[in-house]
Formats: C-alpha cells, sequence, structure tokens
C-alpha cells in the first residue's frame, strides 16, 4: 500500500512540475506578443518628419536650391470675405482666413489667419495702421510665422475653377513661441496645394446695400512648409 502510496505522490508531482513548466512558456510567449503593439507605438511619426515635396505647376515650385519641405499641414477652415465697392461696382474681398492645420493623424498643429507682421511696416499711406496684415501660421508651441504671396513672376495657380488658387508663399516674418517654441522659425517658404472650395460667393455683393455683407465659405488646403536643408 505503501508502494502505491510512493508513485502516486511521485505521480502528481511529475504533474505539477509539467504544469507549472507549462504556465511559464505560455507567460512567457504573451509577455512577448504584448511587446510588439509598444514597438509598433515607439515608431509613431511626429508632425515634424521627412516629407514629400508635392507636385505642383511650375510657377509655384521652390526654385532655389537647398531648401527641403519639413512640416505638413492639412487646412479646413473657412476664407471669410465681405463686400466691399470695387472699381465701378461691388466685389467680395477676403479680409481674413480661420483655419486649423492638423497632421496626418488628426493632430491638431497650427491655426491660421492674417495679423500684422511685427517685422515689416505699413509702407502705403492709404492703408490705416503702422504694420503690414499678412497671413499668419501659429503652432502650438506659439512660434508664428508671416508671408505674402509670391512675386516673380507670380506666386499663384488656378488648378481648379471651383477653388482658391494654389500658391507659393514666401516668409517675412517669424517669432519664436512665448515659451521657446521653434516649429515653424525656420520656414522660409510655404505652399498652399490641394485646395478645395473656398471661393467667394457668385452672388450678394451687387449693390450698395450689400456692402458690408459677410460671408464665410468653407475650404480645405494642404500647407507644406519649407526650411534650408539641415537648418
Amino acid at each position: 500500500m505503501n508502494k502505491y502510496r510512493t508513485r502516486l505522490l511521485i505521480a502528481m508531482q511529475l504533474c505539477a512540475t509539467v504544469l507549472l513548466t507549462s504556465f511559464a512558456a505560455a507567460s512567457a510567449s504573451a509577455e512577448k506578443s504584448a511587446t510588439v503593439p509598444a514597438k509598433e507605438t515607439l515608431s509613431f511619426r511626429s508632425d515634424v518628419d521627412d516629407v514629400t515635396p508635392p507636385q505642383v505647376p511650375d510657377n509655384i515650385k521652390i526654385t532655389e536650391e537647398g531648401f527641403i519641405p519639413f512640416l505638413v499641414g492639412h487646412a479646413d477652415g473657412t476664407q471669410n470675405y465681405v463686400c466691399r465697392p470695387s472699381g465701378a461696382g461691388f466685389a467680395y474681398a477676403l479680409f481674413t482666413p480661420e483655419a486649423t492645420l492638423f497632421n496626418g493623424h488628426d493632430k491638431q498643429l497650427i491655426t491660421h489667419y492674417f495679423s500684422p507682421n511685427p517685422e515689416e511696416a505699413n509702407t502705403d499711406p492709404r492703408v490705416d495702421g503702422n504694420l503690414m496684415i499678412r497671413a499668419t501660421w501659429q503652432h502650438l508651441d506659439t512660434s508664428t510665422i508671416w508671408a505674402r504671396v509670391h512675386q516673380q513672376p507670380t506666386g499663384s495657380a488656378i488648378v481648379d475653377p471651383d477653388s482658391i488658387a494654389w500658391l507659393l508663399l514666401d516668409v517675412v516674418g517669424h517669432l519664436d513661441g512665448t515659451t521657446g517654441g521653434t516649429t515653424l522659425s525656420p520656414a522660409k517658404f510655404g505652399q498652399r496645394v490641394n485646395t478645395i472650395g473656398g471661393n467667394p460667393p457668385k452672388e450678394g455683393c451687387s449693390s450698395l446695400a450689400d456692402v458690408g455683407k459677410e460671408a464665410f465659405v468653407h475650404y480645405k488646403a494642404d500647407y507644406f512648409f519649407w526650411k534650408k536643408a539641415y537648418q
């Protein structure tokens, strides 16, 4: 009887050992599998990364050598117009864009609007104010740039007549962020491409009674920002 009891105890110990070994192996396998998503998370692209230059018409290409695109934002917002006298008639004039730029993962990056450029004095006596009003982009780190449409010979291209023009933009002022942010500070050129919508209304601004009427027109676009290589 003692002989059978001894054999039973040995068998139970062997079974326990096998179960513990199997459990340890399974736990190690599960732990190994669980590390795979973590590695993928570490490779997640940031908002500033390698950017492929867009395909654009020749007149809005960056022709100066040594510049690379370093940031792209996908804008969603409005082009805001006001009805004003124009020549012998009346027309809608843009008074500001109002848009938010996102990266490819729907993370907010930049706010876009018009504002005075602190680095550029206004020299037009017909315009009230001491500073030029320019297109403005402010990053979440509060670094800010101001830009104007390229002038030589033209920085505008109509790709879709039902949408606002594609643009080549020259940066004419910048400001580091209030807490030291510099994401946008190195930008020297910008491009507005892949526009959808945003044109002023074709109706509603035809008489003196319409002057002052505002129209907020939805648009989308991609904005590419360029800097000196290795900057």
